[in-house]
């Protein structure tokens, strides 16, 4: 399963320190030097965010009570070069599952994070409809297609294309087997609607890698 991860730290330094430690994971991170930057994108949640306490406009208490109010059961981990005690119980009574206090070492925080993520979503992980395709991912249950946290608006017919090439990367389609998928069997109009799927889809979503077969079709490569 691969997991979404936002990382919220003003320590420039560190911020890209410990982004790196977790996408080595094969995790997806974005990262953000202040709460107004994490703000724009608390809805829709990731999987897990791992805030600073201590940050340069609002806290990450004031971005816990935001994150919780619109995702109650998302696990947030808390890191803090405070290493008091009232700042951890503060931080589990608004609901962090973690605390961890500076200066710690990255590796340590990758250890927190994967055992975090195995206990929250380890009984969920075979039956994930979330279907990685960076910078993209496509939650198959709601047929939504996100990018940096943001959904993407896709027609029915250009969600399924993109389904269909994104699961058989590197399969080449005849313009006449993703008519036959998409529209059925039953519709009778021109294959060249497909183009202009494919058009439609390339311009919303500019970073897919969807190759033309001259005369014949399309398929999406491997990265």
């Amino acid at each position: 399963m691969s997991f979404t991860i936002y990382l919220v730290e003003d320590e420039e330094n560190l911020n890209h320190v410990l982004a790196s430690y977790l996408k080595k994971e094969g995790w997806t991170v974005k990262f953000f030097s202040t709460g107004e930057d994490a703000q724009k994108f608390i809805s829709p949640p990731p999987h897990l965010w791992i805030l600073d306490i201590m940050l340069p406009d609002i806290d990450g208490y004031q971005l816990i009570r935001e994150i919780k109010a619109a995702s109650p059961n998302v696990p947030v981990i808390f890191i803090s070069a405070r290493d008091a005690d009232i700042d951890r119980i503060l931080g589990l009574e608004m609901g962090s599952d973690d605390y961890l206090a500076k200066p710690f070492l990255p590796r340590e925080l990758v250890i927190r994070v994967q055992k975090l993520l195995g206990r929250i979503y380890g009984s969920q992980a075979q039956q994930s409809n979330l279907l990685p395709l960076a910078p993209y991912t496509i939650d198959l249950n709601v047929r939504l297609v996100y990018k940096n946290g943001k959904s993407l608006d896709l027609t029915s017919k250009e969600f399924d294309l993109l389904v269909t090439l994104a699961q058989n990367q590197g399969q080449a389609f005849s313009r006449e087997q993703l008519l036959n998928h998409i529209w059925g069997e039953d519709y009778y109009g021109t294959d060249r609607v497909v183009d202009d799927l494919v058009r439609r889809l390339r311009k919303k979503l500019p970073d897919l890698r969807v190759e033309t077969i001259y005369g014949y079709g399309y398929r999406m490569t491997k990265l």
